[in-house]
């Protein structure tokens, strides 16, 4: 062919692979909302661009291109889609941002707004504000709020010169309120709590499992601890580093069924644990928590993946912080927690017993 003639279509070398492969596809097909962002997908036909979620009707495989950015589809020739309205936050993103705006809301103010206030000030309706406030947060308003409340009071405890202050700075209007919820928050009383647990009892008791060494103690409230390692004294150890001064009293045979039942749990994770659990944290904290102990046995999500369903998408690394926390080992599955590609992270108690409860699970 001379220089200047037309050019003409070749048969590729090499097969094309089929969208239909293409994982962004699969995301497409179920409208993920999780994929939002990541990518953005083009329809020749219609000479639109759309997130993953959009809900228009699911086009032809073969009219559709996908695109890294909106800069990308827009480069070659696309125009956002008006249904979906790829140029602007998703409606997941708008959730989230109103609840942070009442969340800080909630935080500044000395007392806990009602619920129609804090409704009004996210421009929804009472009912409708509840569900998303719980959707994004995994918590209710008022929940949000008692967590707050009680990690400004151990932080100011810590700091302050004396109990009275503290309360105060904590934004209690009146001591006989806050009297009335330190068994719920501290757990002792404001100036044991001060003093590392002193005057407090913790009963303890260690064991042997298949993992190891095993520590589990608990408060009158419930099992604060389950704690995982190789030598029985760094465990006891540990337990005396987060209450200095408490009263820790060895475990009599009633105990050891408490431990026994634990233990029983450890080898098999699947059979759930029915003993009441002393949990305290902070308010993200308590959301990581309580969106772990939701993944169900067998299965696994990512930090990104938690961060997400807590309503603090850019949080991951803060969620990972929360898991290196969590006292309570199998009790709260931080586990089940693993890297976006599914490889095994760090895990407080060792990668190792990560990949055994896993495995004892199915999920691995």
């Amino acid at each position: 062919m001379n220089a200047g003639s037309a050019s003409f279509w070749m048969e590729p070398a090499y097969p094309i692979e089929p969208i239909e492969n293409d994982p962004r596809w699969n995301a497409l097909v179920a409208r993920d909302r999780e994929a939002d962002g990541t990518f953005y997908y083009s329809v020749k036909s219609t000479g639109v661009y759309c997130r993953p979620s959009c809900g228009a009707r699911l086009p032809n495989p073969k009219n559709v291109g996908f695109h890294a950015t909106r800069e990308d589809a827009e480069r070659a020739g696309f125009r956002p889609c008006k249904r979906c309205k790829p140029g602007e936050p998703s409606l997941e993103q708008r959730y989230a941002a109103t609840v942070a705006d009442v969340c800080r809301a909630i935080e500044a103010s000395e007392s806990m707004p009602n619920l129609t206030a804090l409704a009004k000030r996210a421009g929804l309706s009472h009912h409708h504000f509840h569900r998303v406030f719980k959707g994004v947060t995994g918590l209710t308003p008022r929940e949000y709020g008692a967590a707050h409340r009680a990690s400004r009071v151990r932080d100011e405890l810590r700091k302050s010169s004396t109990v009275t202050e503290a309360i105060y700075e904590a934004g209690f209007n009146s001591s006989g309120r806050f009297y009335a919820s330190t068994d719920q928050m501290l757990g002792m009383t404001p100036t044991d709590y001060r003093a590392g647990g002193r005057n407090k009892e913790i009963h303890f008791a260690v064991g042997e499992c298949s993992l190891g060494s095993i520590l589990v103690a608990t408060t009158a409230k419930g099992v604060c601890a389950i704690l995982l390692g190789d030598e029985p004294e760094t465990l006891v150890r540990d337990l005396q580093d987060r209450f200095p001064r408490a009263t820790l009293v060895g475990g009599d045979e009633a105990f050891e069924r408490i431990v026994a039942k634990v233990v029983g749990f450890v080898e098999a994770p699947a059979l759930g644990l029915d003993l009441p659990l002393d949990v305290r944290g902070t308010a993200f904290q308590e959301r990581v928590w309580r969106a772990l102990r939701e993944i169900p046995p067998g299965s696994t999500a990512s930090y990104s993946e938690i961060a997400a369903r807590i309503g603090s998408p850019n949080r991951a690394r803060a969620v990972a912080r929360a898991c290196a926390s969590n006292p309570l080992a199998v009790a709260i599955p931080c586990h089940r927690v693993v890297r976006q590609d599914g490889a095994l992270s760090g895990y407080r108690w060792g990668v190792e017993r990560k990949r055994a409860l896993l495995t004892r699970e199915g999920a691995a």
